[in-house]
């Protein structure tokens, strides 16, 4: 046995627990910083080759393991850019540097030009919407931009799509005469049309009124004979055309801005390749597609509803995040515009990620590659807006973790003490 190898065994004991005090400073410090995930001290024996009956101490070391994987509570908070993640996955974010790292800390708030940026500086990231709906870059953070909820001033959006959906009476009487048709623009349209109506916005935001008719100009019986199928003629004109003063808008100061037909089979379903028409208006000189193909055609009454893209000219009231991850812009006339959707990433051990400062994360070879994807899809989490994903650290637990380190250190010191009380004695025996 050695004095010397008990003593070296002593202070690596020593140095263990000093270690292991280092990070229970570190979680108790960071009890109440968002995000934060504790860490915890590894021991492992070192051990030495003994003969005979010659025992040599070894020794102990230490190793940190993180609790990345492990959820901490959800708390909610009266902010609509605080975020919080229920389930796996980080939030990418980056630096003054531009890198991007990862992180669970959503405290974001808007900094002066209106990107979100958390506690420690570090901006969100997502995809924007500016060139339709975005794709996830799913080995990568290619296509990524801050998120940024600086909208001011008044938005207008033209609207270039629409969807016209119902149902057409399959009681109703067929018109014959073609000079009778709404398509005739004359002031003989039959009572048997069915109109309905819906706004759509111009390049300037100003709200444009379109008239839709809806006549049935035949039935036919096909073999066999289990059902009619029928035939309606769809035409639409500007509303600020229609005729004042008299018991009808016809006939309309201009054209029809569109014209199409729908046919129907026995069981009331359009027959047509594509069911839609296309709005010509040459007062605004736009184009709107419009899909009528989600009109039937059934024994119930004339229903009716429209849903056209564009915006009216409105500010912008609140931005708002859903829990896939997409940032609306709320305007003051109550419609909605998707700004960006944020993405989640995820590696295969998120436990062996390196810890970096700002409570940030960033891959390496033990932890595995970075998957990107959008929320609620290959078993990434939710994000929940207005909420904050608290520390996982137990305080309880860190403070008999303390105590505990204590004493064993004080234990290790004693050994110290005792090696260096022997050699005293050896050092005396030559006197």
């Amino acid at each position: 046995m050695s004095i010397f190898g008990s003593m070296k065994t002593a202070v690596s004991g020593m140095n263990a627990q000093a270690n292991r005090l280092s990070t229970v400073s570190d979680n108790i410090a960071n009890v109440n910083t968002t995000g934060y995930k504790a860490v915890s001290t590894s021991f492992s024996s070192l051990v030495l080759p003994s003969s005979g009956g010659n025992y040599n101490s070894g020794g102990v070391q230490t190793s940190v393991r993180q609790a990345v994987s492990d959820q901490g509570d959800i708390s909610y908070t009266t902010s609509s850019t605080d975020l919080a993640i229920s389930g796996d996955g980080f939030f990418i974010v980056q630096g003054a540097d531009g890198t991007p790292v990862l992180t669970r800390a959503g405290d974001f708030q808007k900094d002066d030009e209106g990107n979100l940026v958390n506690a420690a500086g570090f901006q969100l990231m997502g995809y924007s919407y500016d060139s339709g709906s975005p794709a996830v870059v799913v080995n990568g953070f290619d296509g990524l931009v801050p998120v940024n909820v600086n909208q001011e001033g008044l938005t207008a959006i033209a609207s270039t799509s629409g969807i016209f959906k119902g149902n057409l009476d399959s009681g109703a009487t067929v018109e014959s005469t073609a000079a009778n048709l709404p398509s005739a623009n004359g002031t003989t349209t039959t009572a048997n049309t069915k109109k309905f109506s819906m706004v759509a916005y111009d390049t300037l935001g100003n709200k444009v009124m379109y008239d839709f008719y809806f006549t049935k100009t035949s039935v036919t019986t096909p073999p066999p004979a289990t059902g009619t199928a029928s035939t309606w003629e769809v035409s639409i004109f500007r509303n600020a055309d229609a005729a004042v003063g008299g018991t009808t808008s016809f006939p309309y100061t201009s054209a029809d801005v569109g014209t199409t037909q729908l046919d129907f089979d026995a069981n009331g379903k359009i027959t047509n390749s594509t069911g839609s028409v296309n709005i010509v208006d040459p007062v605004t000189g736009q184009t709107i597609a419009m899909d009528l193909s989600g009109f039937t055609q059934l024994g119930a009454a004339f229903a009716g509803t429209g849903t056209p893209n564009g915006q009216a000219a409105s500010p912008v009231k609140d931005v708002t995040i859903d829990g896939d991850g997409i940032v609306y812009a709320k305007y003051e006339d109550g419609s909605t515009k998707p700004l960006y959707r944020i993405p989640l990433a995820n590696v295969a051990s998120p436990d062996k990620l390196t810890l970096m400062s700002g409570n940030v994360y960033s891959a390496n070879g033990q932890s595995g590659v970075t998957v990107t994807g959008f929320p609620q899809t290959n078993g990434l989490g939710t994000i929940k807006s207005g909420a904050l994903e608290g520390s996982n650290v137990d305080l309880a637990g860190e403070l008999t973790e303390m105590i505990e380190a204590q004493r064993s250190y004080t234990a290790n010191s004693k050994v110290f003490q005792t090696g260096s009380d022997i050699m005293d004695v050896l050092v005396n025996l030559k006197r």
